[in-house]
């Protein structure tokens, strides 16, 4: 009989350990999954979505705003990792909070994380449509072909049309994703420190009217006018470094066992965070933060701010910058969609949802179903919500926030309360098992309700409502409430998980070889 470590140190018997889901194992090595993890993030992207309404939330402070959203997300990686090395499951919070917390917490842990991504997987389609069509305008030297994708029509065919491209590269292994991947992440890459060194350069002649000085004020987060500044800002920045937890996804098939998952989230999370602030500081010099012109502050400029200053900051190599958002909404749209779909396959595995989402292709070893209907899911809500809202990315990014805070808090609190026993028996388990986590959980969950409370005015997304409500809180919060819905109707039809048959709070975990 194998042995395993339970979160107690002990050592326990592997017959009731949680089984494999047949997905290929050791694919992937610390390189590729941190690449996986840089793509999922989509640093272009998300830059170019969510510079702009930062800007408004919190003005000069935009560094300021960053810094502080990046310090629960190492927090919250830290308690991915002592989660992770206890219980390496593709269902991640799902899995961590119903062993922590029981089904009922677990399944809503895991309906806030397949929330979260399916809606970042409509804006990444909505995001790559936009520059499609610049690109092939800048190609052709024909302007016209840009205002395609304000043809509601057609956007959205050609957003489904990517939607269908990521999930057949997906579908077909990590193999085919890790080859995109390499490439597409490492232009993306160099665009961007092109871009910041040709911004600084422009800010630094003097060519350019919006241009502001540098000054490390930027940098200083008591200059926030207030609270509600702060959460709006905070909601918009936690979202940009949200996307490093498809790592630990990840950590059935990678090489080298838990560790190797662990350790590409935080060093995914800590990249990151150098090549926002210098992309930050670079675009607040050359572009200010006013309301004309190329200003981070102009609302024909808020939903796009790489379209806005690509060709004024870079000229004729502002194409490389429109292929460079497109190739990484693209590559991010691919490799994000293995989030949902295994944690769509973990769930089935479990018996949270229904039982064919958990099938996984003979030939490919991926979660063939589950990728599939990620794919469609996402498609549908993008084509839903541009009918309905003419500023979908807007208002998605906003609710998005939402999503993420909501997950990984419940991350953060499953950790402390999973490894109670331990936490005061050393005093690394008291930092990265208690402290850490705690003060994670408590920042993300107080940008929650704040942000929950201001969503209800229409003001604080787009302006788009329904019935006086504000299109982000009916997104956010109703999306979450539709789980409820959806949980009671899955407990009915699928009693077992809910009753501790598959998953309690005593199994020990899965076996991943080293």
């Amino acid at each position: 009989m194998s042995q395993t470590i339970n979160r107690d140190g002990n050592a326990a018997s592997s017959v009731h350990k949680i089984s494999g889901k047949g997905l290929k194992t050791g694919q992937l090595g610390l390189l590729a999954v941190v690449v996986l993890g840089i793509s999922s993030v989509a640093p272009a992207y998300s830059l170019t979505s969510s510079l702009g309404p930062a800007a408004d939330a919190v003005g000069l402070q935009l560094p300021a705003i960053f810094i502080l959203a990046f310090i629960p997300m190492i927090l919250m990686a830290f308690a991915y990792r002592e989660l992770n090395a206890d219980s390496p499951d593709s269902g991640t919070t799902f899995t961590w909070a119903t062993k922590a917390f029981g089904p009922w917490v677990g399944w809503m842990g895991g309906w806030g994380l397949l929330a979260a991504n399916i809606i970042v997987l409509s804006n990444l389609a909505g995001v790559a449509v936009d520059f499609f069509y610049l690109f092939l305008a800048q190609v052709f030297g024909n302007p016209e072909l840009a205002d395609l994708s304000t043809n509601t029509a057609l956007n959205i065919a050609t957003c489904l049309a990517f939607v269908a491209l990521a999930v057949w590269v997906s579908y077909r292994g990590l193999q085919a994703t890790k080859l995109v991947q390499y490439s597409m992440v490492g232009f993306q890459i160099v665009v961007l420190g092109l871009f910041i060194v040709m911004a600084i350069a422009h800010a630094a002649s003097g060519d350019t009217p919006t241009a502001i000085a540098f000054s490390w004020d930027w940098f200083n987060p008591a200059k926030i006018g207030s609270f509600e500044q702060l959460a709006a800002g905070m909601s918009l920045a936690v979202f940009v470094y949200w996307g490093w937890d498809v790592c630990l996804t990840l950590n059935e098939e990678t090489k080298g066992g838990k560790g190797t998952a662990g350790k590409a989230g935080t060093t995914t999370a800590v990249a990151v965070l150098g090549l926002y602030i210098a992309v930050i500081v670079a675009t607040m010099m050359v572009a200010g933060i006013g309301s004309d012109g190329i200003g981070l502050n102009n609302p024909d400029n808020q939903s796009n701010i790489f379209a806005a200053l690509a060709s004024p900051v870079m000229g004729p190599l502002a194409i490389l910058m429109s292929l460079a958002v497109l190739s990484g909404t693209a590559s991010s749209l691919q490799s994000t969609m293995a989030s949902p779909a295994r944690s769509l396959l973990a769930m089935s595995h479990y018996g949270a949802l229904p039982k064919n989402l958990s099938a996984v292709s003979k030939r490919f070893g991926t979660p063939g179903y589950a990728t599939i209907a990620a794919g469609a899911i996402s498609g549908g809500f993008y084509a839903v919500m541009k009918v309905v809202s003419e500023n979908v990315l807007n208002d998605t990014i906003m609710a998005l926030g939402l999503m993420i805070c909501f997950y990984y808090a419940l991350t953060a609190f499953a950790c402390t309360w999973y490894f109670r026993k331990s936490l005061f028996s050393s005093v690394r388990n008291f930092f990265m098992r208690l402290l850490f986590p705690l003060l994670g959980g408590l920042v993300l969950t107080l940008v929650f309700f704040q942000t929950a409370v201001d969503s209800w005015a229409p003001e604080f997304g787009s302006g788009s409502e329904i019935g006086g409500v504000g299109l982000v809180f009916i997104l956010g919060i109703g999306i979450l409430a539709l789980g409820v819905v959806v949980m009671l109707v899955m407990a009915r039809l699928h009693p077992g998980f809910f009753k501790g048959e598959t998953i309690r709070k005593d199994t020990p975990a899965l076996v991943v070889p080293e």
